[in-house]
C-alpha cells in the first residue's frame, strides 16, 4: 500500500513538472494561459475570397470568448486548394497558438488520394466548421424542353455546365448524369458562377447544379428553368423550398452508389472546417472548443457573417465535425467510382 502511495505521489509530482514546463505562465502565475498571446488563423488560401469572407467574422470575434484574451490573426497559405496549408497546421506546434482554415479542399484531399495532401485528417483535432453545405439543385433551362425526368433520360448529348474538372459543381454535374443514365453527355467547363448563369441563358449549355438555391427562387429565374432532383445536404434534409423535389439517392441501384452519394454530402458538410494540430494539449482543445461556440452565438458575428457572406451562418460544433470525419464512407470499391466521376473522361458505365 506504501509503495502505491508512493508511486502515486511521484506520477502526480512528474505530471506537475510537465505542466509546468509546457505551460510556465500558467502553471506559476495563474495567469490565463493566453494572456499576452497571438492565434494565427491560417487559411488555405488567397484574400478576397469566400475562404477569407467566412473565417474572418470568425477571427474578429475570437479573442473576446478566450479567457485572456489573446490577439487573433490571419494569415493566407496559397496552393493546392488548401493542402499546403493543411500540412503546414499538421507539423504545426501543438501549442494552442495556431488553428487551421484549409477549408472544403482539405478533408477529401486523403480520402482520394489527392497530390499534395501529407496529412492524416482522422488526426487533426476539430473545432467546428462555420457553415454546412448546402443541398445540390440540378435544373435545365426551359427551352431545352426537358420539362420530366423521362425526356431528360431521352435525350442524348446534353451539355452539362461546370466551373472546373473536380469542382462540386462538375462532380454534381456527373453524379446526375451517372444515377439518370444520360446519353452521351457533354460537360462543358471553365465558367465561373456568372459566367454559367449567362451561358445557360444563351443556351450555350443545358442544364447544371447548384447549391446557391437563393437565386434559383427568383421569379424572373425560377420561370426560366425546370427542376429534376437534389442532393439533399444533410442527408434527410431537404430544402422546403424544393420539397417537391425527390432526392438523387432514391434512383440509386446498390449500396456503392448510395455511399457514393454519401461521401459526397459528407466531403460538404463540414463546409469551412477548423482544426488544431494533432497532439494539441485537451485542455486548450476544450477551451478553443468552448471558445468556437460561443463565438458562433455572438450577435456581432452573425450579423458580420451576414454583410459579408449575404446569408446566416449554419455553424456546427467540434464534436461534429468530429463525427462527420469517423463516418466517412472509405470502402476502395465507393472512393474508385468517385474518383471516376470526379475525373474528366466519358461518365462510367452502370
Amino acid at each position: 500500500m506504501q509503495f502505491k502511495t508512493k508511486s502515486l505521489s511521484a506520477w502526480v509530482l512528474a505530471a506537475g513538472i510537465g505542466w509546468v514546463w509546457l505551460f510556465p505562465d500558467h502553471a506559476l502565475s495563474q495567469t490565463p494561459y493566453y494572456q499576452g498571446k497571438t492565434i494565427t488563423v491560417v487559411r488555405g488560401g488567397g484574400p478576397a475570397g469566400s475562404g477569407e469572407f467566412q473565417v474572418r467574422p470568425l477571427v474578429n470575434y475570437l479573442g473576446k470568448h478566450i479567457p485572456g484574451n489573446p490577439h487573433v490573426v490571419l494569415e493566407f497559405v496559397t496552393g493546392a486548394a488548401g493542402r499546403k496549408a493543411a500540412n503546414a497546421l499538421y507539423k504545426a506546434k501543438p501549442g494552442g497558438l495556431t488553428i487551421g482554415s484549409a477549408g472544403g479542399g482539405v478533408i477529401p484531399g486523403p480520402i482520394l488520394g489527392l497530390p499534395g495532401s501529407n496529412y492524416d485528417i482522422d488526426k487533426f483535432i476539430w473545432l467546428g466548421s462555420t457553415e454546412i453545405g448546402n443541398p445540390y439543385i440540378f435544373f435545365s433551362r426551359k427551352e431545352a424542353g426537358l420539362d420530366n425526368l423521362e425526356k431528360l433520360r431521352r435525350a442524348s448529348g446534353i451539355r452539362i455546365g461546370a466551373h472546373a474538372v473536380g469542382h462540386s459543381v462538375y462532380v454534381t454535374g456527373r453524379l446526375f448524369a451517372y444515377v439518370f443514365q444520360l446519353k452521351e453527355p457533354r460537360f462543358v467547363v471553365g465558367f465561373t458562377d456568372p459566367e454559367l448563369d449567362i451561358a445557360m441563358a444563351q443556351g450555350e449549355v443545358d442544364a447544371r447544379t447548384t447549391s446557391g438555391v437563393d437565386t434559383l427562387l427568383r421569379k424572373d429565374i425560377a420561370e426560366k428553368l425546370d427542376f429534376h432532383a437534389t442532393i439533399m445536404n444533410p442527408k434527410g434534409k431537404s430544402d422546403p423550398r424544393f420539397a417537391n423535389l425527390p432526392d438523387l439517392e432514391r434512383f440509386t441501384k446498390n449500396e456503392t452508389e448510395r455511399k457514393v452519394i454519401d461521401l459526397f454530402r459528407a466531403f460538404q458538410y463540414p463546409r469551412w472546417p477548423l482544426h488544431l494540430p494533432p497532439g494539441t494539449p485537451k485542455e486548450l482543445v476544450g477551451i478553443l472548443r468552448e471558445a468556437v461556440a460561443k463565438a458562433f452565438k455572438d450577435p456581432g458575428f452573425h450579423e458580420e457573417f451576414k454583410k459579408v457572406m449575404g446569408r446566416e451562418p449554419t455553424p456546427i460544433s467540434g464534436e461534429d465535425v468530429e463525427r462527420a470525419v469517423r463516418e466517412l464512407p472509405r470502402e476502395a470499391e465507393v472512393i474508385a467510382l468517385y474518383k471516376k466521376l470526379a475525373e474528366s473522361g466519358p461518365v462510367p458505365p452502370r
